[in-house]
């Protein structure tokens, strides 16, 4: 089991496979690395070294009081990438991860990342307000926050069903899939993932977004239920180099719903 500890004396559990040119995953709320299985398999069996860390109070990771907050979560990558001494670095972020990565790439990573890829992601600002009308309410992470806080155990049980498109029309929830979010969601700490709501709906990444040069790719579902599909295309416009791939029908969860799309996707904007 690989771990390293940070300067505030958080200790940070990772994956760590094959070799090649690196490509680190950056997970969702509330998740761990294990959600990244379908990508990290496929693209170790293309030759790459595959990276996946567990986020402070997610997953096997240290459940500390502080440091729930996207600065400190960009700051804790800065320090594994520094330890890995990785460069010419892929990173790819899905959901809260895809903010994690922009915010560590324009603060931190200018000299270690060749290319990005953000995934159903909460760039450029989740949260309706005054400069995000369009955004989502706030009474609507309030809801997240009770369910997760205070009802957790049967919260996340239900929470794949949206998560994952499966009260669609003629989708069939899939009981392993849903019960493996709740074993990662289960695993992490109430508390970072009560305050990592905050860190995932209220982090404006608007100046992170235009201060990139390098090339970012942007895949969203058109059904995503969770962050919706308008967080895209802004986001897009905001960066120098950036592409968007939209997926009609796909949901929130598509990097392991859909994974043979997604992975050749990716793939193919890294051998660019």
């Amino acid at each position: 089991m690989s771990t390293f500890t940070v300067k505030d004396g958080t200790e940070i559990y990772y994956k760590d496979w094959g070799t090649g040119t690196p490509i680190v995953f950056h997970h969702g709320w509330p998740l761990s690395s294990d959600d990244w299985d379908a990508q990290m398999m496929f693209f170790l069996k293309q030759g790459y070294r595959v990276i996946a860390h567990d986020r402070r109070g997610h997953g096997r990771s240290g459940q500390s009081a502080e440091g729930n907050n996207m600065e400190t979560y960009a700051a804790d990558v800065a320090e594994l990438t520094e330890a890995l001494d990785l460069k010419d670095a892929i990173h790819i972020g899905h959901s809260t991860g895809g903010g994690e990565v922009i915010r560590y790439a324009a603060k931190y990573g200018k000299a270690r990342v060749a290319k990005a890829i953000i995934i159903s992601a909460v760039t450029p600002i989740m949260i309706k307000n005054e400069a995000n009308p369009e955004g989502v309410p706030l009474s609507v992470f309030d809801e997240i926050r009770e369910g997760t806080g205070f009802n957790r155990a049967q919260y996340f049980y239900d929470f794949p069903i949206p998560f994952y498109g499966w009260n669609r029309e003629g989708k069939t929830i899939q009981e392993g899939i849903k019960h493996n979010w709740w074993r990662q969601g289960m695993m992490g700490s109430v508390l970072a993932h009560y305050e990592g709501i905050k860190a995932f709906s209220e982090s404006d990444f608007t100046e992170d977004l235009k201060s990139l040069d390098i090339p970012v790719l942007v895949l969203h579902g058109e059904d995503d239920q969770i962050v919706p599909y308008n967080q895209a295309p802004r986001a897009a416009k905001l960066l120098k180099n950036g592409k968007l791939i939209s997926y009609p029908g796909f949901p929130h969860g598509m990097p392991t719903t859909e994974a043979e799309t997604i992975n050749k996707d990716i793939l193919e904007f890294i051998k660019q």
